[in-house]
C-alpha cells in the first residue's frame, strides 16, 4: 500500500469498521498510462458517485461509502490478460437504468475505451448492463437495477 500521499477533507479511515463487515475495502489499479487512465477513472467513478479522496505525485483515489478505488502508475509494462489468473473485472452498481444508458453514450464519445460485446448491448450478461474496456485494458461492468 501506498502510504507517502496526500490526505484529504474527503478521506475516510484506512481501517475496516464492523458496520461495513463483508463489503469491498478498495481496489488499487497500476498503469503505465497514469493520465489517460487517470481521466478515464476519474469520469466514469464521477458518474458512479465517487468522490476525490486523495492526490499525490503517481496516484490518485476516490471514494464511494466504505469503498475506494486507487489508481497509481507503475513503471513495468507487463501486459494485463483477464483470461490469465488474476482479476477478470470490476463491477458496479448503477443508480438506474438510465445511469448505463448515459455512460455507455460516454463510452462511444472517448477515444479511450469501446464498449465490449456491443452487438448484445445493454443484455450482454443476461440482464441490463455496459461493459466497457479501461485504457489499460481492465473491463469494466456497470449494472443496472431491474
Amino acid at each position: 500500500m501506498d502510504t507517502d500521499h496526500d490526505t484529504s477533507d474527503h478521506a475516510a479511515p484506512d481501517h475496516a469498521t464492523p458496520e461495513h463487515a463483508g463489503q469491498l475495502h478498495h481496489v488499487e489499479l497500476c498503469t503505465t498510462d497514469f493520465e489517460s487512465s487517470v481521466d478515464f477513472w476519474n469520469w466514469l467513478l464521477g458518474a458512479l458517485e465517487y468522490e476525490p479522496k486523495n492526490e499525490w505525485a503517481g496516484g490518485r483515489s476516490w471514494i464511494n461509502g466504505p469503498t475506494y478505488i486507487v489508481v497509481k502508475e507503475t513503471d513495468t509494462d507487463d501486459p494485463f490478460d483477464r483470461r490469465a489468473p488474476g482479476l477478470d473485472h470490476l463491477a458496479f452498481h448503477a443508480a438506474s437504468r438510465a445511469t448505463v444508458d448515459e455512460l455507455t453514450a460516454g463510452v462511444r464519445e472517448r477515444a479511450d475505451s469501446c464498449v465490449l460485446y456491443d452487438d448484445q448491448h445493454p443484455y450482454a450478461g443476461g440482464y441490463y448492463a455496459l461493459y466497457c474496456e479501461s485504457p489499460t485494458g481492465i473491463t469494466v461492468e456497470v449494472v443496472g437495477p431491474e
